[in-house]
């Protein structure tokens, strides 16, 4: 049908790209866009206490890394309750119920301080984690919720975007706030002014040597070391008091606020109906290979924040702090990269795009092992780079066209977060265990595991982009 023949102008025919936000939605993405800074802040004021907790109460690398575990394990228990929750009641529900946990969690820091106990902080961590499940499980389809189905892989890389400036404020605080105000560094730094020739040492063997007086000091002033130990877990709690207090703020803010209620609920969730919403999901292949991809991205970015800190201190001979201002490098790298390849998803697809980046973060990885000094440990902040928008991009593949189905698929991505848990220790494990390719240090090799998962996330991409069409 031509112009001639409907008789308007050629500007009314023209189909218009999609919006990503309509003017009343507006509102309710900003108020929503709010809670991805919460775990950005929650993931990465949580990572240096692996290394801060392994001088505190002087275990393993492996001891120390259940400090992730307990953390991501909360997605693994809550991440099913929490969809079902949301679809019986409402989104909005989910992110009441998710705050609450948060600040109670966090809350938690006081008992477990007072009473200095490891495993009362894995508690802690873990049920503030069933927070973020449910407020990971709600926000996530949500925002895809608010527009165009077309537009859903970007708005949700928009909302995404805001995540890493909670992840640079949560670094910022852990570096400020808990690392450089640690007692245990201090007798660190003294341990090192008091041996110069520890500066003609390699820095793996100082570290060891530092490690070693720690030890020493508890067993031959074990009074003064525990005082050191009660000084020092106050501090690592204080960081967590004021965030529950911002959470719970957010909660009466949200608890006043309308919001849509996108659900339609058009079929109850009856037994019968969650029952064959799982069949319908486990057969969807795209689905079901993106919970897989999910667990070892998740793996990888955990293995790769977390040990940065060994890594620099390790390898460069590095204080904790001076490790952490690398990871906050690393995370600025991530900021900006992610809203690069926001902009390139408008001309890339989707799975294209993360075979690429996942290309590169296997190329960056091999040089965070092979290359030596400050090479390496550039390479290791490169990473960041490519891992920028892997999360929101597989979770918007592995989400596309499901409608009702979303919030039960939505569940099993942020279930996939539990490859947070499972990954860390194992590396840790390798670092203890020593070098298995020749004279590299083990905290190098161990991150042939952070490459393993990018050469899934690469397969993933190749398929969603090749076999499935996104």
């Amino acid at each position: 049908m031509d112009q001639a023949t409907t008789g308007l102008p050629s500007s009314s025919v023209k189909s218009e790209r999609p919006k990503i936000l309509t003017k009343e939605m507006l509102i309710p993405f900003a108020l929503v866009a709010t809670l991805f800074p919460l775990w950005g802040f929650a993931n990465d004021v949580t990572n240096p206490l692996v290394r801060a907790f392994k001088d505190i109460f002087l275990i393993s690398n492996a001891q120390s890394s259940m400090v992730q575990f307990a953390f991501y394990l909360g997605y693994g228990i809550m991440a099913i309750p929490a969809a079902l929750f949301i679809r019986r009641f409402s989104y909005k529900s989910g992110i009441l119920l998710g705050l609450a946990l948060y600040a109670f969690g966090a809350l938690l820091f006081i008992p477990a301080s007072a009473f200095m106990e490891f495993s009362y902080f894995l508690a802690a961590l873990c049920i503030l984690t069933c927070g973020l499940a449910l407020l990971e499980t709600t926000a996530n389809p949500y925002i895809l919720s608010m527009g165009d189905p077309e537009t859903a892989t970007r708005r949700l890389n928009f909302a995404q975007a805001f995540n890493p400036l909670g992840s640079l404020t949560g670094m910022f605080v852990a570096s400020t706030f808990i690392l450089n105000q640690l007692q245990v560094e201090e007798f660190r730094a003294a341990e090192r002014a008091a041996n110069p020739d520890y500066a003609n040492q390699l820095p793996s063997v100082v570290d060891g040597k530092l490690t070693q007086a720690l030890v020493d000091f508890s067993v031959s002033n074990p009074a003064a070391h525990q005082a050191m130990q009660a000084a020092d877990l106050v501090t690592v709690r204080g960081p967590y008091i004021v965030i529950a207090i911002i959470v719970i703020a957010l909660f009466l803010v949200f608890l006043f606020s309308k919001l849509p209620n996108t659900i339609s609920h058009d079929k109850p969730l009856t037994f019968k109906e969650t029952g064959s919403t799982f069949v319908r999901l486990l057969t969807n292949k795209r689905y079901v290979e993106g919970i897989v991809a999910q667990a070892f991205y998740v793996g990888a970015q955990i293995m790769c924040w977390t040990f940065i800190i060994h890594y620099a201190m390790t390898n460069l001979g590095m204080t904790a702090g001076e490790a952490q201002g690398y990871n906050m490098i690393a995370m600025v790298t991530f900021l900006v990269s992610r809203f690069v390849c926001t902009f390139l998803l408008g001309y890339v697809r989707p799975g294209q795009l993360l075979m690429f980046l996942a290309i590169g973060g296997i190329a960056t990885t091999a040089g965070a092992i092979f290359l030596s000094g400050f090479a390496g440990l550039f390479s290791l902040i490169a990473i960041s780079a490519c891992m920028s928008l892997m999360f929101p991009t597989i979770y918007g593949i592995a989400l596309k066209d499901l409608g009702d189905d979303a919030s039960l698929g939505s569940a099993g991505l942020v279930m996939a977060i539990v490859g947070g848990a499972l990954m860390p220790p194992l590396q840790g494990s390798m670092i203890d265990a020593g070098p298995i390719i020749g004279s590299i240090p083990s905290v190098k090799t161990s991150f042939l595991l952070p490459m393993l998962s990018f050469v899934v996330i690469s397969v993933y991409g190749f398929r969603a982009h090749i076999v499935h069409r996104v």
